[in-house]
C-alpha cells in the first residue's frame, strides 16, 4: 500500500500545488524521515477566516496563521500492527495567507507552500519549535529536506521566524 492523501479546498479557495506535487513532497518528506509504512494525510486548504478558528479552537490563537498540524497517530506506534496504515493527521493551509506571507519572505506562493507543507509534516512526525534548541533543529531539518525538492529557488534558507512570533501568542 502506498501513502494516501485526502486533499480538500474550501469554494473559491485555491492552492498554487496540484495534488501530484503535494504528493510527491509528502512522499519524499516521509521517505526521508525513514517512515517505513504507509501513511494516511489530509490535507485541507482553507480561508483565512476558517484557521482562524481552528486556531483559536485547537490552539487558544484567535488569530490566522499559515499552517496547523493536527496529529492522529505516529508511524512507531507499537499499537499499529506491522503493514498497518497509520493516520498520520491533518494539515491546514491557509493559501491566502500564504500568498502574503511570500510577499513578506520574497518567496514564490508555490515555494512558501513547499515549506510549510514540510513544516505541517514535521509536526505530524513529532518536531516542533517551543524554544530554541527545537527551533534550530527544525529549521535544520526543513532546509535539508527542500534541497532536495524541485523549487521555485526562492527558499534559500528557512527563516523559522515565521512562527516564533506565534509561540508567544
Amino acid at each position: 500500500m502506498e501513502n494516501e492523501y485526502d486533499v480538500m479546498c474550501e469554494e473559491g479557495v485555491t492552492c498554487p500545488l496540484d495534488e501530484a506535487q503535494i504528493a510527491a513532497i509528502c512522499d519524499r518528506v516521509l521517505a526521508e524521515e525513514g517512515v517505513g509504512r504507509p501513511c494516511l494525510v489530509s490535507l485541507s486548504l482553507v480561508s483565512d477566516e476558517r484557521i482562524r478558528e481552528l486556531n483559536a479552537e485547537w490552539r487558544d490563537v484567535d488569530r490566522a496563521t499559515d499552517v496547523i498540524s493536527l496529529e492522529c497517530e505516529r508511524p512507531d506506534d507499537p499499537a499499529l500492527a506491522p503493514g498497518e496504515p497509520c493516520e498520520l493527521g491533518d494539515i491546514v493551509l491557509a493559501p491566502a495567507y500564504v500568498a502574503r506571507q511570500a510577499a513578506a519572505f520574497g518567496t514564490t506562493e508555490a515555494d512558501e507552500c513547499r515549506l510549510l507543507l514540510v513544516h505541517g509534516l514535521l509536526h505530524l512526525l513529532g518536531h516542533d519549535h517551543l524554544d530554541e534548541a527545537e527551533a534550530v533543529a527544525m529549521e535544520a531539518r526543513e532546509d535539508a529536506l527542500l534541497a532536495l525538492l524541485p523549487t521555485d529557488g526562492t527558499l534559500d534558507r528557512v527563516v523559522i521566524t515565521r512562527h516564533r512570533e506565534e509561540e508567544g501568542a
